[in-house]
């Protein structure tokens, strides 16, 4: 974020040496957000999966406590053998629990697919919304001040990246000097 953040800078100081004249403006894309009732829909329907995975995981932990506290009081008079598949079977649940949480809660796990799923059209109304107002305004940057500075929108024709890989790419095909 910070190189971000360090590229934007960049990006307006060599427009500003440039003598170019470029509008900015901002938005916070969480208030926006908090003020739509289909992103307050879509907020509900995840929260309402999420407390029913969470009571669910309650009680599969519940469950493994409860086997635990019974393994732990016997295991004293166990056989070895009974010992060793109790603690298998103690193993087996939690890792029935961990794949629980991963496969709910995980990186790519239903959360963030549902969350996509749910959100992901009110993000993309909200951007071309925002690009719009850009476009209707004639600024060339959109800012978004709900967090860390993120770039919502810029005119594609203050776009740098073909002459910085031009340059680069120049650069690396020259010979190496010693």
């Amino acid at each position: 974020m910070k190189l971000l953040v360090a590229m934007i800078a960049l990006c307006l100081s060599a427009a500003v040496e440039a003598g170019a004249q470029q509008k900015i403006g901002h938005v916070n894309a969480e208030a926006i957000m908090q003020k739509l009732p289909d992103a307050a829909d879509a907020q509900k329907q995840l929260d309402a999966l999420v407390a029913d995975w969470q009571n669910e995981l309650n009680r599969m932990q519940t469950e493994w406590k409860k086997r635990f506290d019974e393994y732990d009081q016997k295991k004293l008079i166990m056989t070895d053998a009974r010992r060793a598949e109790a603690e298998k079977d103690l193993r087996a649940l939690d890792q029935r629990i961990a794949e629980y949480r991963n496969q709910k809660f995980g990186q790519n796990g239903e959360l963030f697919q549902k969350q996509n799923e749910l959100m992901k059209p009110v993000q993309d109304r909200v951007f071309k919304a925002i690009q719009d107002v850009a476009t209707e305004e004639g600024l060339d940057y959109i800012l978004d001040q709900s967090g860390e500075i993120l770039m919502m929108y810029a005119n594609p024709r203050l776009d740098l990246t073909p002459k910085v890989l031009e340059k680069l790419l120049a650069a690396t095909s020259l010979p190496q000097q010693n």
